[in-house]
């Protein structure tokens, strides 16, 4: 690579490159001028949507349907994302029209496509894709389809001809992906050195000193932070592999329903949410879709305590105290796995404007009750995006308001101007772009 000069502005797709290795760089200051000539587009701005399948407790999620607005009283689940409560906006009394069927509406989350239990159904294109269609060959993955403890490839993209785009269940591999390179046995020996606890920093070591003697203190600072950042999701990756690099005990019992360790759903969710933020990060995708696939998830430990029953089976609590008790300690988790998400999303700055500013998260769900498989009041929160957000938004509960109406709101927040989408009836009603 060439000699880096402070007086010229790094380009936007600037990389520290070594053997097998291609670190893409976040957006820094000395890089505006050269995007500012190359085009005359804004910092970009992203999509980031997540399905929890099983969804939330109802009555510990959403807040009183009276109180409504800026001032809303935080219910026990949103409590969590206290700090945050100025960068979403809770939605309550939404659903996708005619998507029924319980657990299979989970294949229509970003899609919106009406009846998936229905016989002959055929999905239609996902929210990501559509906007992937457009915009994704301004990055180098168009988009990013992600999965926790998904059955037989399971997402929420779907092309436009209906078809499933299987989603990836290895941050490892995800994690190859954007930063591995070069010919297969340079890429397998950076491999190699990962699964021996070797930084691929190590790889590009003098180049990012190079590049930090040539930058402001602003960038310098910027460039630690991303930099500590991937190391730390190396050294978590290490962790979450170990026990699949040691051999399997041999057992005479038989294979117990559950798998034998609770614990991986919770961490392979913020592996998975360290994932969309590199890549969000490093401008390698602007669209990440994200199932979080409880149906398929076993027992769950939760601070040091494992729940008495699998994920599924909780969810189908009949009001039995002691599944309540484990399945709320289950969705206290998601919220903090998403506050954490935020925190790192607002940490990183990107054109004067932190990561959440240029994202826009939607994190919901299929069902609104997962122990009645109801598909009506779905419990979403939407936050980031430059939005100015409504706090808690309350729409009839008997008559849903139309949920694919954000989407057509998102499509405008990332300059795709479309009228419709799916069900809607128009943009997202009380939500307003921030000054």
């Amino acid at each position: 690579m060439a000699n880096i000069n402070s007086k010229l502005a790094l380009n936007r797709r600037h990389f520290l490159r070594g053997a097998g290795v291609a670190l893409a760089l976040p957006l820094l200051d000395a890089m505006l001028p050269a995007l500012a000539r190359a085009d005359s587009k804004p910092v970009p701005r992203r999509f980031f949507g997540i399905c929890n399948n099983l969804g939330l407790l109802p009555e510990k999620f959403f807040p009183s349907r009276e109180s409504t607005g800026k001032d809303y009283q935080l219910s026990p689940y949103l409590q969590h994302l206290a700090e945050h409560r100025d960068d979403f906006t809770v939605m309550n009394g939404v659903w996708h029209p005619d998507v029924d069927g319980g657990h299979p509406a989970d294949n229509c989350f970003l899609t919106a496509a009406p009846h998936p239990s229905s016989g002959g159904f055929r999905n239609t294109i996902s929210l990501d894709q559509f906007a992937a269609e457009r915009l994704g060959n301004q990055t180098r993955f168009p988009s990013l389809t992600l999965g926790v403890n998904t059955g037989g490839g399971r997402s929420l993209s779907w092309t436009r001809g209906g078809v499933l785009i299987p989603g990836e269940q290895k941050a490892s591999a995800i994690y190859a992906r954007m930063f591995i390179t070069g010919t297969k046995e340079q890429r397998e020996a950076q491999l190699k050195r990962l699964e021996l606890g070797q930084s691929i920093m190590d790889t590009v070591a003098d180049q990012t000193k190079s590049l930090e003697r040539n930058i402001g203190p602003r960038d310098r600072a910027r460039l630690d932070q991303y930099l500590t950042g991937v190391r730390d999701l190396e050294n978590r990756l290490a962790g979450a592999s170990e026990w699949e690099m040691k051999p399997k005990p041999v057992v005479k019992e038989a294979q117990p329903l559950d798998p034998a360790d609770p614990k991986a759903y919770m961490e392979k969710v913020r592996l998975m949410y360290d994932m969309a933020r590199l890549a969000f990060e490093t401008d390698s995708t602007r669209f990440v879709a994200l199932i979080l696939d409880s149906v398929n998830s076993p027992a769950i430990t939760v601070d040091g305590e494992g729940t008495a029953d699998g994920y599924h089976n909780l969810s189908h609590h009949g009001k039995n105290p002691a599944k309540l008790r484990d399945l709320e300690r289950i969705d206290r988790a998601h919220m903090k796995q998403l506050a954490q998400l935020f925190t790192d999303l607002k940490s990183r700055q990107e054109g004067g404007e932190t990561l959440l500013d240029r994202t826009m998260v939607l994190y919901g769900s299929n069902m609104g009750n997962a122990n009645t498989h109801v598909t009506t009041n779905l419990p979403v929160i939407f936050a980031g995006g430059g939005f100015k957000h409504a706090g808690h938004m309350v729409f009839d509960q008997e008559r849903n308001y139309p949920l694919p109406n954000l989407f057509v709101s998102i499509l405008h927040r990332l300059g795709i101007e479309e009228d419709k989408f799916a069900t809607s009836t128009g943009t997202m009603r009380g939500l307003e772009l921030r000054a």
